[in-house]
């Protein structure tokens, strides 16, 4: 049997369990893994009746950790099943209660104070866009479960979706590809693969741009004191210039200059901005704000052409907002 092997994981497993029930079992003899934990304690409550009935009074009555997706605009594209998840908790992120910052960090490093309060009052964690879109999330719920506490998940719109306002049909992208911003010494360049098997199969390719926020210098992380560069957001601009270096790079004919593409800058927002045209018309575009997102258009269908015709760059006027027209 896999026995829990460190002081870490043990004082992970030990929080989420009632202290009568420590009481009455040796801790130190339960495994590891989360099944043969339950059967654990299965097997265990069913010679103590009253430990029993304490355990499933005390499991009955523990709160929920609420994972709500915001939608992309602003706070008030919260769901009303959202809003109605909210307005149960002691302790949640926004709408006129205490806020907690929970940035990646806090998120990646330190959840564990989060999980624990869920034990004992309900919890609001929110999240820009979907709750599953980014895979910090998904591991969030891992932990949660781990410690034995009720997860409920609310939705939202995500930029999976939301890119389906240009026309083209969801179903015809391939896989979604991230643009790291380059460095001197570090230029990945994986994504290119991806669209060009995309590209053969005449789909759709979703590029998410780099963010880089509260992210430490390589210079702190040698001295061990962190300290962190400015927030920096990649432009649909950037991502070009970068793509084409990598295609220049390859030369592999995956896409050039004369590439179809659909620019994105703050969708979901009142001043969504969408610009569909080739690579080399929408470097010319000043996108404004953050965030950016690009498509790189597949074989399209004639009624996702006529769609597209609606945002096609004007040479007269770049600056073209949310329906495409200025």
């Amino acid at each position: 049997m896999n026995l829990i092997p460190n002081r870490a994981a043990r004082t992970q497993i030990q929080c989420s369990l009632p202290p009568f029930f420590l009481t009455h079992i040796s801790f130190n003899s339960l495994p590891l893994s989360e099944s043969s934990r339950r059967s654990s304690i299965r097997n265990f409550l069913s010679r103590r009746p009253k430990v029993r009935e304490h355990f499933f009074s005390w499991f009955w009555s523990s709160k929920m950790l609420y994972i709500i997706g915001l939608g992309l605009g602003d706070e008030r594209d919260i769901t009303l099943k959202g809003l109605d998840a909210v307005k149960k908790c002691e302790k949640e992120k926004l709408y006129g209660k205490p806020i907690i910052l929970a940035d990646r960090e806090m998120v990646e490093e330190k959840v564990d104070n989060i999980l624990l309060e869920a034990r004992g009052s309900d919890v609001a964690f929110l999240v820009v866009g979907d709750p599953f879109g980014a895979t910090t999330h998904t591991d969030l719920v891992v932990r949660a479960k781990t410690m034995m506490v009720d997860v409920k998940v609310v939705h939202n719109a995500s930029v999976m979706n939301a890119i389906g306002i240009c026309g083209l049909q969801l179903y015809r992208y391939g896989e979604t590809v991230s643009i790291p911003f380059f460095t001197e010494t570090w230029r990945p360049d994986s994504f290119y693969e991806k669209i060009e098997r995309n590209r053969n199969l005449g789909l759709h390719t979703l590029c998410l741009l780099d963010i880089r926020v509260k992210e430490p210098t390589l210079e702190s992380l040698c001295r061990g004191r962190k300290q962190y560069e400015p927030p920096r957001f990649m432009t649909i601009n950037t991502a070009i210039d970068q793509l084409l270096e990598v295609e220049q790079k390859h030369g592999k004919s995956a896409y050039d200059e004369d590439t179809n593409c659909v620019g994105f800058a703050r969708l979901g927002s009142e001043d969504q901005m969408i610009v569909a045209g080739t690579m080399r018309q929408l470097c010319t575009v000043n996108f404004g704000e953050p965030l950016h997102c690009l498509v790189i258009v597949g074989k399209t269908h004639p009624v996702e052409d006529e769609m597209l015709e609606f945002y096609k760059i004007r040479t007269e006027n770049p600056e073209q907002k949310g329906n495409g027209i200025a």
